[in-house]
């Protein structure tokens, strides 16, 4: 990797000290040990994805906002991975309408 020059874009966004890219399960196993030192609930690193982004619909995000946090280059893929949240969300704006309505 050095002998193709210090200032080349590594292709690796997770990368050791000498550059060389960490093994896919290194990020799960420091999570892992953490849960288990301080006895958490168990998640992944990509169930902590999914929790960030059905937090961000909960505060109120559109869904091409959540697309663009997430990377998602079709927002057809978020709008497939977080129907659920859509949903909860939908029925939290009707209850929120509901409300309003009944100030009136």
């Amino acid at each position: 990797m050095l002998a193709d020059g210090i200032n080349k874009k590594p292709s690796h966004i997770l990368l050791r000290g000498d550059l060389r890219p960490i093994r896919l399960a290194y990020p799960n196993e420091l999570l892992n040990n953490f849960i288990t030192i301080y006895d958490l609930h168990s998640i992944t690193i990509h169930g902590l994805r999914h929790t960030h982004a059905s937090m961000l619909f909960e505060a109120g995000a559109s869904i091409k906002e959540v697309q663009a946090r997430l990377g998602h280059k079709d927002i057809q893929t978020t709008m497939n991975v977080y129907t659920h949240v859509s949903k909860t969300m939908s029925q939290k704006t009707a209850e929120n309408f509901l409300k309003f309505m009944e100030l009136e």
